[in-house]
């Protein structure tokens, strides 16, 4: 993504919610601009609490950015690996075992098909971004999708979710505890004005953010 700013590329789960009022999502970026390549898992549990998981440090991970909404954010032995061309299998040792499955759908393909035909100005564009968000969200059922604002530790963000699929549990279980079948959210969550969708949904695209600023932006470390 040209311009300014800290950016990654990559794809990963922008959330999934269960019956057992688990919540989680991944993060998969080859390209950061801010530190190495990493893999993160987001998991919020049915009292509400935020985890962030990653392979690298929180500094230069997810919680560079979401550290002021978390309980936690700790660097574990995070694996993102596809199991088909399809599905995936997420795991972190002693917490997470999870195995989806990717599914098309005529409103996703209209979807994809809008995302590759959209100019790269068009993705940088805040307004473009503001009202594309909504509209999406109501196209494919997702509730509210926010595509640019602020992160909780204060940067501004323009997310690009430039290929979606919907996604399908086939197991998965946390901590021993089951996570349940695959279900809507009852009420949208949201971090900042980073809105998580109401049910299971993958992306494929890049994300640009505000450097951080030490006299202005909430530090990771300073909110474990």
């Amino acid at each position: 993504m040209p311009g300014e700013g800290e950016r990654v590329t990559g794809y990963g789960v922008m959330a999934a919610p269960f019956s057992s009022g688990h919540l989680l999502a991944t993060r998969t970026f080859p390209v950061s601009s801010f530190g190495p390549p990493y893999t993160s898992v987001w998991h919020r549990d049915p009292e509400g609490n935020w985890t962030i998981y990653s392979d690298v440090e929180p500094a230069a991970s997810c919680a560079r950015f979401f550290s002021a909404a978390l309980v936690e954010a700790s660097q574990a032995d995070v694996s993102c690996s596809w199991v088909t061309d399809s599905s995936m299998h997420v795991s972190i040792p002693g917490v997470l075992d999870w195995e989806f499955e990717l599914m098309e759908s005529p409103r996703t393909a209209i979807m994809n098909a809008v995302g590759k035909g959209m100019p790269e100005a068009m993705w940088r564009n805040k307004g473009v971004l503001g009202a594309m968000g909504p509209v999406a969200g109501r196209f494919l059922g997702l509730g509210h999708i926010g595509l640019a604002g602020n992160v909780p530790n204060g940067q501004w963000f323009r997310a690009n979710p430039r290929l979606m699929w919907f996604l399908r549990t086939i197991r998965g279980s946390i901590r021993g505890q089951e996570l349940g079948y695959d279900t809507p959210l009852r009420e949208q969550v949201k971090l900042g004005d980073f809105w998580l969708p109401s049910r299971g949904i993958f992306a494929v695209g890049n994300s640009l953010f505000e450097p951080l600023d030490p006299d202005r932006h909430q530090r990771p470390e300073r909110s474990l």
